[in-house]
């Protein structure tokens, strides 16, 4: 992994007694140590020169599972390091990944399982912690307890909180057996194949069929193929599958895909959503119709879903978007195999540790720098663009409440002349234009002559526009924060952001996303942010940018200086930035 095993004043990191670690980013081994970081530790900030990390128990137990090793990780901090690794940094990640399988859940008897410490000092600090007694019965054994199968999944929920991962290997039910296969040759008459990382990733989460497979999640970036790698791990389960979408336009696409791809027939697939409520073998919901009901303090009208059959299989699209209360439902699920896919682990809710207690650890995981260089996705260009306010938006600005401040410079009204240039510059290929406030992306379209999509667009016409999209009758596009999710626009290849959700790194990966699917020629995508210079905004900005640099994406940051100024005629005068 390195070139050196032993610290050096010329190495990028400086790993600190906190467990944070800075890096360099103007030094040669740069992205050598951001590479290695990527895989145990979260970026933290990100300004121009020298980028934080933090080494937690949750990113040494997801390396773990994704195959990471104590010894490696340490090597690579020693090896990366201006400095001596502090000693008590390098004892806490082996004590972390001593942890991931210090505890064993396996099966007892049909309704039974048996959790299995490691040693008898573990086995006593279960024994007394008391949010774990409801959930504990009898104890077998020095180092065993018995734990009703009802309450496997919060059982891990309560001890991940605890500071314990358990490994879980109580095994599935096999679910209602049904024959699907990858087609050689599409529907649409073009061969197929998973690509190799898309059938590796499926048979590590398949693992033969053992108890240590069928949990866990996949992480791969936008546009590399996540819903194939879904198909891939169907076709390994052999069974009756349950797949969740983020709206009822991924829940389509997750449907033709299936019909394009597989052996599946129509009559195979049903559809669980606003105004279809089809049990098929294969069925595809949404999270919205899952988390319906008539007020807050009603029940969940169709959680029944999960019981309408004997899944094999439940497949979670977006994983990170999951909302809690599917979490609630997936812990009473932990006998069902359970499949996350997602391009990011980060949650805004910073319910990451839930993830991996009741869906499974990461199992797989490929850099989105790795995926570029090899031309699965395209090769993404990050430009960050600060406009000023007017004199007169900065005195609205300057008396604002603070909680009105960030809509204030959100909202911007010169954003729209710069969109109309960009716009104008890519004049040849397909282009998004993605915003937060209804308000601002309808005068966007109104102004641009632009068909808009919002939350509030019916289906009929949101497929209507998506086709025409992609068959290239339209240039260029206004959609609202529904792009955040799994909307197919294969042939997007700029998106251009006038607003965001705060400091949401999640969205802004999944706004990049949109326009990562090779493209033909150069392969080339651009995604521009426009923000308010000098304001919460550009402050919030770079949040949303840390899990994007953390991938190895720069952003180049152009400042304006005058109300009304353009762009620069050539985007080579852009100057690079972190």
């Amino acid at each position: 992994m390195t070139q050196s095993l032993e610290p050096h004043p010329d190495n990028p990191l400086i790993v600190q007694g906190d467990h944070t670690v800075l890096l360099e980013v103007d030094n040669p081994r740069y992205t050598l140590a951001r590479d290695a970081l990527a895989r145990f530790a979260e970026l933290v900030k990100s300004p121009e020169h020298v980028h934080t990390y933090r080494i937690t128990p949750l990113s040494i137990w997801n390396a773990c599972a994704a195959g990471q090793t104590a010894d490696r990780i340490v090597e690579a901090l020693r090896g990366l390091s201006k400095y001596p690794l502090p000693g008590h940094v390098a004892t806490s990640v082996r004590d972390s990944a001593a942890r991931y399988g210090c505890l064993k859940l396996s099966r007892h008897d049909d309704a039974t399982l048996c959790l299995a410490a490691r040693d008898l000092p573990l086995a006593e600090e279960l024994a007394h912690q008391r949010a774990l007694l409801p959930l504990l019965g009898e104890r077998v054994g020095s180092l065993e307890f018995l734990v009703a199968a009802a309450n496997r999944g919060r059982l891990k929920q309560t001890l991940i909180k605890l500071g314990f991962p358990t490994e879980d290997l109580a095994g599935y039910v096999a679910g209602d057996a049904f024959a699907m296969a990858l087609r050689a040759v599409s529907r649409g008459g073009h061969p197929f194949a998973p690509r190799d990382y898309q059938r590796e990733a499926a048979g590590v989460f398949h693992a033969g069929g053992e108890v240590r497979g069928g949990s866990g999640v996949i992480v791969l970036p936008c546009g590399a193929g996540k819903t194939i790698v879904g198909m891939a791990c169907m076709a390994e389960v052999q069974a009756s599958a349950l797949i969740l979408a983020t709206n009822v336009t991924a829940a389509r696409q997750w449907r033709e895909e299936l019909l394009d791809k597989t052996t599946l027939r129509e009559e195979d697939i049903g559809e669980y959503t606003g105004n279809t409520k089809e049990v098929r073998p294969v069925t595809i919901a949404t999270y919205q119709i899952l988390t319906h009901r008539r007020n807050q303090t009603a029940e969940f009208t169709h959680f029944a879903l999960f019981d309408e059959r004997n899944w094999g299989l439940i497949i979670y699209d977006e994983v990170h978007l999951l909302p809690a209360p599917v979490f609630q439902i997936t812990a009473t699920l932990q006998a069902r195999r359970r499949l996350g896919l997602t391009a990011t682990l980060v949650r805004e809710d910073g319910k990451e540790d839930d993830v991996f207690a009741l869906i499974g650890p990461k199992k797989y995981d490929v850099p989105w720098k790795e995926m570029e260089k090899q031309g699965w996705i395209a090769t993404a260009t990050c430009t960050e663009i600060r406009l000023p306010m007017t004199e007169t938006r900065r005195m609205e600005y300057a008396v604002a409440e603070a909680r009105h401040k960030f809509r204030i410079a959100s909202e911007n009204p010169d954003k729209l002349r710069l969109v109309r240039q960009l716009i104008d510059r890519h004049r040849d290929v397909p282009v998004l234009v993605i915003g937060m406030y209804v308000d601002q992306v309808r005068s966007f379209a109104e102004e641009l002559n632009l068909p808009l999509l919002t939350g509030a667009t019916t289906q009929r016409k949101r497929d209507e526009v998506y086709e025409r999209f992609r068959h290239g009758d339209l240039r260029a596009l206004v959609v609202s924060k529904i792009a955040n999710f799994s909307v197919d626009l294969p042939d997007a290849a700029v998106a251009i952001q006038v607003s965001g959700m705060f400091g949401s790194r999640q969205e802004e990966a999944q706004r990049l996303g949109r326009i990562l699917r090779p493209k033909p020629g150069d392969n080339q995508a651009h995604f521009y942010s426009i923000v308010s210079r000098d304001t919460v905004e550009q402050d919030f900005a770079l949040k949303r940018q840390l899990f994007l640099c953390e991938q190895g994406y720069e952003y180049r940051i152009l400042t304006l200086d005058r109300p009304g100024e353009l762009l620069p005629a050539k985007a080579g005068s852009l100057s690079p930035t972190s």
